[in-house]
């Protein structure tokens, strides 16, 4: 068994193609072929059903494959840390990040990072928080950006900044006329929600109306998307909640909430140990840099539970 057949092994479970998996280990695909089944032949499992269109793993094959993946990913960890020794970052990364903040942070981010950093590769997968934590816990993911905390001692959290919620008003609302909204003026309003899965559907519900709102008939649709909402919004239909980033400055429709200010906390996440300090350092400031300074100011400060919703259902 050698590593290198494993790398074969890993590419044909993410492309399901050997055409595609010889093309991205830059070996012709006979070559990746005999490799793979003298890897089969070694440890008697037929690791893929060649039947299949497109190719997939076998049921026995799957548990092997994981195991696999996680060999690869701690030898080409093995080769970061040591270039790391050395004062320097490189090395191909996947970077698992949640769809309520890629759109709005990446751009931002991903250039500046890029620039410094020209010898690592980032490999971005926008996924919803559980997929994140499943991905760092199985080695599909070596690091993630998401709301935090998650409360998972498998898990070493980087608090980069906090980002407050505003609140989102259709044309014609008597609450734009205000410059600040305290979190009682929306108990009774039609507020527009993420689908399941999206943490921020949930921090959305306790800014509304507490952990019940979700059977509360001021919830009235689901969306996958923070865009969709928003265009609901200005189409005169509701309101809703948004993170800061998604919004421009002196957007007409957005309001601040009054002191102390609803926030989410967004952390970069990696399973413990994560022996690569400067990548992390590295991300950090990247994403640091990329957002209003005030943002940072209190990142490392624990984020108190009543902090979204009790500060907005005064008891």
């Amino acid at each position: 068994m050698t590593l290198q057949q494993l790398e074969y092994v890993v590419a044909l479970d993410e492309h399901r193609h050997f055409g595609r998996a010889a093309e991205a280990r830059h070996v012709t695909q006979p070559t990746l072929t005999m490799q793979l089944r003298k890897l089969e032949e070694e440890l008697d499992v037929v690791l893929f059903d060649r039947r299949a269109h497109p190719v997939r793993p076998t049921t026995e094959g799957a548990r092997l494959i994981a195991q696999a993946r996680i060999v690869v990913r701690e030898a080409e960890a093995l080769h970061s840390l040591a270039l790391e020794l050395h004062g320097g970052i490189a090395g191909r990364y996947h970077l698992g990040i949640i769809p309520t903040l890629a759109p709005y942070l990446l751009p931002l981010m991903l250039p500046r990072f890029a620039a410094a950093h020209p010898d690592v590769r980032l490999v971005l997968d926008e996924r919803k928080t559980g997929r994140i934590v499943h991905g760092l816990r199985t080695g599909e993911l070596d690091l993630g950006i998401l709301t935090t905390p998650l409360n998972a001692p498998d898990l070493e959290e980087i608090p980069l900044f906090r980002e407050p919620f505003l609140a989102y008003l259709p044309k014609g609302h008597p609450l734009r006329r205000r410059s600040r909204i305290s979190g009682s003026d929306l108990q009774h309003e039609p507020i527009w929600v993420l689908g399941e899965g999206h943490c921020f559907r949930e921090q959305a519900l306790d800014l509304c109306d507490g952990p019940k709102a979700a059977g509360h008939a001021n919830v009235v649709y689901e969306s996958g998307s923070i865009e969709t909402l928003k265009q609901f919004v200005q189409h005169g239909s509701g309101m809703t909640l948004v993170p800061e980033l998604s919004v421009t400055a002196n957007d007409p429709y957005a309001r601040r909430f009054t002191a102390p200010e609803p926030v989410r906390q967004i952390s970069l996440v990696a399973r413990r140990p994560f022996a690569r300090r400067m990548l992390l350092d590295a991300l950090s400031e990247a994403v640091r840099r990329s957002v209003p300074r005030r943002m940072c100011a209190h990142r490392s400060e624990p984020l108190a539970p009543p902090a979204i919703a009790d500060h907005l259902n005064p008891r």
